[in-house]
C-alpha cells in the first residue's frame, strides 16, 4: 500500500513557482529520498505532503487527507526547528515523549542518535550536529509509521551522519516508511530505495539510485597519468583517448584494471598513477539539470 500519494502539486509565491506539477508516491516501508540544492523546492514539497502548506493538486497520507491523519502516526522534522534552549537533550526528548500515550523510551532514543554522553547538556550549549541529532530523536518519540525528515543530517559530522543512516535503515527494516530530503547525493544513494531529483520545483527524474545512474550517470573511467608517446591508445583494447599527460580509458570495470596494467607493463609503457571513477547521483543530477550541488547545498555551476 502507498503511504504517500501526490498528484500534480503546484505552489506559487507571487511570481516564483516553488513546485511545478510534482507527482510521486511512497510505498509502505520504503525509504524515499528527495534530492536537490537549497531552493529546489524540497521544503515546500514536504510541507505540501504533510498538509502544513496549501498547494494545487492532491495529496493523501494513509489514503486520506493529511490533516485528518492521527498525529501519532507521523514524525516530522522540519529543516528549521528551534526547541527551548534551556532544556537539556534528555529533558527535551522527555518533554516531547510526554505528549504521547505510547512511544519509545527516552534513554533508548538518546542511544540511537549517539547523545547518551551529552544528554545532560543544555540545548543551547550543544554543537550544531548534536542539536540536529537531538531533534531527530524528538521526532521518533511516538514511534511513527511515517517519518518525514527535512535535511536531517545538516551540520552533523561524517561519523554521526553514518550513525543516523544506520538508525534510519533499521527503522525502515522494521516497517517504518521514511521520506527524507537531502542535498547530500551520497546520503540519498546510500539510504534511499528510490530517489526523486528536484530542480527549480520540478521533479526531473524518479527511480532507484542504480537505475538513475545506469541511465543518466555516464561511463566509468580509468585515468592513467604519465608521460606517453603518441599512439599509446592502440595498446589497449578499450575506447581510449590521450590528452596531454593523461590517458583516459572508458567503461572499465574494477576487476579489469589489473589486466590493463599488465598490458601496459608488457608493452614497456610506464605511468605515474591510476585513478578509477564510477558515476554516481551527482553525475546524474549534473546530466539532467546542468547543475552541480556543493556540500552546503548551493549550486556550484551551470553548464
Amino acid at each position: 500500500m502507498d503511504v504517500v500519494v501526490a498528484e500534480g502539486l503546484t505552489r506559487r509565491y507571487g511570481e516564483t513557482t516553488a513546485l511545478d506539477g510534482v507527482s510521486l508516491s511512497v510505498a509502505g516501508g520504503e525509504v524515499f529520498g528527495l534530492v536537490g540544492p537549497n531552493g529546489a523546492g524540497k521544503t515546500t514539497l514536504v510541507r505540501a505532503l504533510t498538509g502544513t502548506t496549501k498547494a494545487e493538486g492532491t495529496v493523501e497520507l494513509f489514503g486520506t487527507d493529511p490533516r485528518s491523519v492521527e498525529k501519532a502516526r507521523i514524525g516530522l522534522l522540519p529543516q528549521e526547528f528551534d526547541p527551548p534552549d534551556r532544556l537539556t537533550a534528555r529533558e527535551l526528548i522527555s518533554y516531547y515523549r510526554g505528549l504521547y500515550d505510547d512511544g519509545r523510551p527516552v534513554e533508548a532514543l538518546l542511544a540511537d542518535v549517539g547523545m547518551t554522553d551529552d544528554a545532560d547538556t543544555y540545548y543551547e550549549n550543544l554543537s550544531g550536529g548534536q542539536k540536529r541529532r537531538t531533534c531527530v530523536a524528538a521526532t521518533l518519540v511516538n514511534d511513527p509509521e511515517l517519518l518525514v525528515l527535512d535535511e536531517p543530517t545538516t551540520g552533523i559530522d561524517p561519523a554521526g551522519r553514518r550513525q543516523l543512516w544506520r538508525l534510519l535503515t533499521d527503522l525502515a527494516d522494521s516497517g517504518t516508511t521514511i521520506l527524507i530530503t537531502t542535498h547530500y547525493m551520497e546520503e540519498a544513494q546510500q539510504l534511499a530505495d528510490r530517489v526523486g531529483l528536484l530542480a527549480a520545483g520540478e521533479l526531473v527524474a524518479l527511480d532507484t539510485p542504480d537505475a538513475l545512474i545506469t541511465e543518466h550517470g555516464g561511463e566509468s573511467l580509468l585515468y592513467i597519468d604519465g608521460e606517453f608517446e603518441e599512439g599509446v591508445e592502440s595498446v589497449l583494447d578499450y575506447e581510449t583517448s590521450l590528452d596531454g599527460d593523461r590517458l583516459t580509458v572508458r567503461n572499465v570495470r574494477p576487476e579489469e584494471i589489473g589486466a590493463i596494467t599488465e598490458t601496459l607493463d608488457n608493452a614497456g609503457i610506464a605511468y605515474d598513477s591510476l585513478t578509477w571513477t564510477e558515476p554516481d547521483l551527482e553525475d546524474v543530477y549534473l546530466e539532467l539539470t546542468g547543475q552541480t550541488v556543493t556540500a552546503s547545498g548551493q549550486i556550484l555551476e551551470d553548464r
